[in-house]
């Protein structure tokens, strides 16, 4: 794919946009929020996803069903998810009715009403969500994981609350969450599509202007990451899951480009990724195993799952603990790391080759860093990665001390 050049701009109001074009029929747009899980209270666990599926109840102009059918009536769709540090709306749709699906968005971003009687409904309909996450173990034990490492700090909360934690939520608590976090300064507004950025700027502004600005700048505490724990829990599963892990560079850090690279290096999605050739080709102990890293504003973590059959499970551990000392000692060899330098490249380009995808990339990039990199930047960001960078990195994030895991076991 070529380079990106999107531009970006603000609303009169202070808000974000990032536009790019591009030649389709197709359009994206997204409304991303530094309102995450994060930044809930002791009162409010649960909240933020809580009010993400609650925006789509009813507005001071339309009542759910409108919301649910004004898009899909022209084969649009809308949508929203949550996760530790953002939320965010989005639709997709044929270009020609992008005023439908702007009008919408910032009707439910700023409009919605919250009103009582779907509250109670919708704490069923997340009270069978939790279950259904109980029920999987493979999911399940990342959020633990997280609760273990996080432990007293939002970041260790699961997303979606607990059954105990949704009973309290009433209208007020809502309204107050999406006032005090839905500002302009928390917001960007991110559009790929075939439009003129004039007559867009025109119809955001018509649709967003309304959306106040607060002058204040959000205050985050840090989590401790002196942690370190390792815990064993039987009953409910039918194989062993594991997950060793431990912190990891911000997404404000300098080395988290060295992160990405060797996390993928390690175990990223491809089929010859080093714990894939090892665990599961060479020796056929797991199914599924993979290695992930999760930036947050002042901190991160990384993460190594798999599953297996409990007979495997401490030969499993050994090998990745082996691999994890591996690298400690020596690193990354000179063409392992072209190759792994070559990979992400790719795995990059092929992200960005889906338009939504796009969207949601250039949303987080202005949220988080207020500025785009294009991808030739960041493919010089992975070619200037040394060896000694990723040596020195995996010594300070996989020391045997800071590692933690957790295990379900039968």
């Amino acid at each position: 794919m070529s380079d990106l050049y999107p531009e970006i701009f603000r609303l009169s109001n202070g808000i974000r946009v990032v536009f790019e074009k591009k030649l389709s029929l197709v359009a994206h747009m997204g409304v991303m929020v530094l309102a995450g899980s994060r930044f809930e209270k002791d009162n409010e666990i649960g909240l933020a996803h809580f009010v993400e599926h609650s925006l789509f109840k009813g507005t001071r102009k339309r009542k759910a069903l409108d919301i649910f059918t004004d898009l899909d009536c022209v084969g649009g769709e809308l949508n929203a998810y949550t996760n530790k540090e953002e939320l965010c709306l989005h639709a997709s749709f044929r270009r020609i009715h992008f005023g439908i699906a702007s009008e919408l968005l910032g009707d439910i971003t700023k409009n919605a009403t919250f009103p009582s009687e779907e509250i109670e409904k919708e704490k069923a309909v997340i009270r069978d969500e939790i279950i259904s996450y109980l029920d999987s173990p493979s999911e399940r034990i990342y959020d633990e994981f997280d609760d273990y490492l996080f432990k007293d700090h939002p970041l260790g909360n699961n997303i979606l609350g607990t059954k105990e934690s949704i009973e309290s939520f009433q209208q007020e608590l809502l309204v107050a969450y999406r006032d005090r976090l839905f500002i302009a300064e928390n917001m960007v507004i991110a559009v790929v599509g075939n439009f003129d950025k004039n007559e867009l700027v025109d119809q955001l502004e018509t649709d967003f202007k309304d959306i106040r600005s607060s002058g204040r700048k959000m205050e985050l505490v840090k989590p401790s990451t002196d942690v370190q724990f390792s815990v064993k829990k039987k009953g409910g599963v039918y194989q062993t899951h594991t997950i060793i892990g431990g912190f990891a560079p911000s997404y404000n850090d300098e080395s988290r480009r060295e992160m990405t690279l060797m996390t993928n290096y390690l175990g990223g999605p491809a089929l010859n990724s080093r714990l894939a050739l090892s665990v599961r080709e060479k020796y056929g102990y797991a199914y599924n195993i993979e290695a992930n890293y999760s930036s947050f504003s002042d901190c991160g973590f990384w993460s190594i799952y798999a599953g297996t059959d409990e007979k495997y499970t401490t030969a499993m551990t050994d090998l990745i603990y082996s691999e994890l000392d591996d690298l400690r000692k020596n690193g990354i060899s000179s063409k392992e790391l072209e190759q792994a330098k070559e990979q992400l490249k790719g795995h990059i380009a092929l992200s960005l080759d889906s338009n939504l995808d796009l969207m949601f990339s250039l949303a987080k990039s202005l949220l988080i860093y207020d500025k785009i990199d294009g991808l030739n930047e960041i493919n010089s960001q992975i070619d200037s990665i040394e060896e000694d960078q990723l040596l020195e990195l995996a010594r300070n994030v996989f020391k045997e001390s800071s590692i933690s895991q957790l295990i379900y076991s039968l």
